[in-house]
């Protein structure tokens, strides 16, 4: 077995809470008594866009809350976004713990929008685990496409037997596996950190 030399995490879901995933969307529309079919289906049309980096965080909310008056400000909806991340102790230390060590490259593959995800940098100072960053908008491709893999790879010179990619979901798993990096279906740190000793990690 290829020794492993580089370790891609999934931010949210892993790491974090997600940051604005469909139960977040869920307690936001009944927080802000919102219209749910109508904001799913304005969601819907543009999140590709939002979490490529194409529009910003208010151009997003324009088109799906605000593109007629409401009884709050922009700005307490956009809080109550950011207020949702929370983190995983567990997980960020063991990640923490891996960085420390020196043996790894530590980088992320995962979805977000531009504002959420450099809030999530800097507010649980993620880059004093990670070296780089493969976020959906930075790079404009999404999980599970398999650009966003590949280059992940490219960018980094690593050996796809030589990576290990963690998520949270099996479909984002697939196409790293297609590449041929190792991958972990991650449920909780314990299960995480029994999965990467499986890999002589």
């Amino acid at each position: 077995m290829a020794k492993i030399s580089a370790i891609f995490w999934d931010v949210g879901g892993v790491l974090l809470t997600n940051a604005w995933d469909r139960s977040e969307r869920e307690q936001a529309i009944s927080t802000f008594n919102l219209d749910p079919m109508e904001f799913q289906d304005r969601h819907e049309m543009v999140v590709s866009s939002f979490e490529r980096g194409k529009i910003t965080l208010d151009e997003y909310l324009v088109r799906t809350v605000f593109y007629r008056p409401r009884p709050f400000p922009r700005e307490d909806f956009k809080a109550y976004m950011f207020s949702r991340s929370q983190s995983d102790p567990e997980a960020l230390a063991l990640a923490r713990t891996l960085a420390a060590s020196g043996k790894y490259l530590m980088g992320t593959i995962n979805n977000e929008s531009t504002e959420l995800n450099l809030y999530r940098i800097e507010c649980f100072q993620l880059r004093e685990i990670f070296d780089v960053f493969v976020s959906s908008c930075f790079v404009g491709f999404r999980k599970p496409e398999r650009d966003i893999y590949r280059l992940a790879l490219e960018v980094t010179q690593q050996k796809p037997e030589e990576c290990c990619f963690i998520d949270d979901r099996d479909l984002n798993l697939e196409s790293a596996q297609a590449l041929g990096m190792k991958t972990i279906h991650m449920e909780n740190p314990a299960q995480l950190r029994a999965e990467l000793q499986k890999l002589e990690v």
